[in-house]
């Protein structure tokens, strides 16, 4: 190793990760992207970035844009991302849970795991309420400020969680939000000694919500179970309910997957 450089391991295919790279360009923000503007973030010949857009767009993984000489992801990358699950089987077991859990509480439920510092919503049932919470399937929010991110940042292992706190860079989304580290450290403690956390306003004005821990076979916590709803319809008595209903729902969910040795509704 020499500096910071990290070595590459001996069969790593580098037009791969190139590809790889390239894909990962594209987000919500830069829909399309030209071959001189990719070539440049990537540091990459024009030559070979225009070889490996058209091997991908020959793929369908990327298509044509809308501006000549651009291109956007494909629907064949959709179909990947519908594929994803980040446990095997845990959004099929999941969803019977999840659905249970709308029908008890009538508010909208989510399923969300843990990227980096990251809450990554990776199923959700909608409120039938006309008043509902609106997001999707895939939606990222800082960990810090979402009920569901506090949940599964609260039962990592110590040096895993001060290793991801060294990156955090808290912003402040509403004037509720945690800034500061050891409020957060203080807050989650407290979740990890009591087995849920909340989320009053902290993400977004207006949005309340509870979250419970989902753990996998070998008990370790493999994501988090929450329901959200506006201030609005938050009493005191109507989130206690909820709570019971979430932690409870969490642990119906955790069986399934093989946690404990108790029956798997």
């Amino acid at each position: 190793m020499e500096g910071n450089r990290q070595e590459r391991p001996s069969w790593e295919l580098t037009s791969v990760r190139n590809a790889a790279r390239l894909l990962k360009e594209f987000s919500r923000t830069d829909r399309e992207l030209g071959v001189s503007e990719l070539a440049r973030r990537l540091g990459l010949a024009t030559s070979t970035v225009h070889r490996l857009l058209a091997t991908l767009a020959a793929e369908r993984l990327l298509d044509r844009g809308a501006t000549p000489g651009s291109y956007r992801l494909g629907l064949a990358m959709f179909d990947l991302g519908a594929a994803v699950a980040p446990t095997p089987d845990l959004q099929e077991a999941a969803l019977p849970v999840m659905a249970v859990l709308r029908q008890t509480t009538g508010e909208t439920v989510q399923l969300a795991v843990l990227d980096g510092l990251e809450s990554v919503y990776v199923d959700r049932l909608e409120s039938p309420h006309t008043v509902r919470i609106f997001s999707r399937v895939g939606t990222r929010l800082p960990a810090p400020t979402t009920a569901t991110g506090k949940t599964l940042l609260a039962a990592l292992a110590p040096r895993d969680l001060d290793d991801r706190l060294r990156e955090w860079r808290p912003e402040r989304a509403t004037p509720y939000s945690i800034v500061d580290v050891d409020t957060l450290r203080a807050r989650l403690r407290e979740i990890a000694d009591r087995g849920w956390a909340e989320n009053r306003e902290e993400s977004r004005v207006g949005v309340v919500s509870v979250a419970a821990p989902v753990r996998g076979a070998d008990g370790g916590v493999i994501a988090a179970l929450s329901v959200a709803a506006p201030t609005t319809r938050a009493t005191p008595s109507a989130q206690r309910r909820v709570r019971e209903a979430v932690v409870d729902a969490a642990g119906v969910l955790s069986r399934r997957l093989g946690h404990g040795s108790g029956p798997a509704p």
